[in-house]
């Protein structure tokens, strides 16, 4: 588990990355207020104090996570092509940080009313990003429907399937060179499709 830089952090901050921790490796329900307190080197009475309750320090490191995920997408650059910046985006997102992976991964595989809102707030982010951009690149773009979760499926099925992805693999599937290979592999099914560029081209 990381270890959480307790001296360089407040009080609230220290039991929300503790929380983070313990969330993602054990889960919600699996994990006490009086076991984030202990991860944290402070009192279970401050769990209170500060977040009000379990539901409350869950819902700040929902906030904190999704803070994190809105700064990164911040740096895409249509102009450097749209699915390599989606994809180092991700590998910084995703690809660094462990912890940030098995906590999505337990929210959103958990089926409970936290899980789904925490994925609406997923989906809210991924439309205005794709307005963003089709606004950039004009009205001939992607299906506004559909879209935003082709792209969430893209950014999160690695995340979500990871442990059962990994044994087919011969390569920590989130390791650098990993992630570049997976980028150009969407950058292709998204730019061109499969085969749809090859009808296209019969076509002509």
């Amino acid at each position: 588990m990381r270890a959480v830089a307790k001296s360089d952090l407040t009080g609230r901050a220290r039991l929300r990355e503790a929380a983070l921790e313990l969330f993602a490796e054990n889960g919600f329900e699996a994990t006490s207020t009086r076991a984030v307190a202990a991860a944290a080197g402070l009192s279970p009475a401050l769990v209170t104090r500060h977040f009000g309750s379990k539901q409350g320090l869950r819902a700040a490191v929902d906030a904190y996570v999704l803070d994190r995920i809105t700064e990164q997408l911040k740096d895409l650059d249509p102009v450097k092509g749209l699915m390599a910046s989606l994809g180092a985006v991700s590998a910084r997102v995703f690809g660094a940080d462990p912890v940030l992976r098995g906590y999505l991964r337990h929210v959103l595989l958990e089926d409970s009313e936290a899980s789904a809102a925490l994925f609406s707030r997923l989906l809210s982010g991924a439309r205005a990003e794709l307005t963003r951009l089709s606004a950039i690149y004009g009205e001939d773009g992607p299906d506004e429907e559909w879209a935003p979760f082709q792209m969430l499926c893209l950014i999160l099925g690695p995340l979500l399937l990871e442990r059962v992805m990994q044994p087919n693999l011969d390569q920590p599937m989130f390791a650098p060179d990993v992630l570049t290979r997976r980028s150009a592999a969407n950058q292709q099914l998204l730019l061109r499709g499969y085969y749809g560029f090859r009808e296209g081209a019969d076509a002509g």
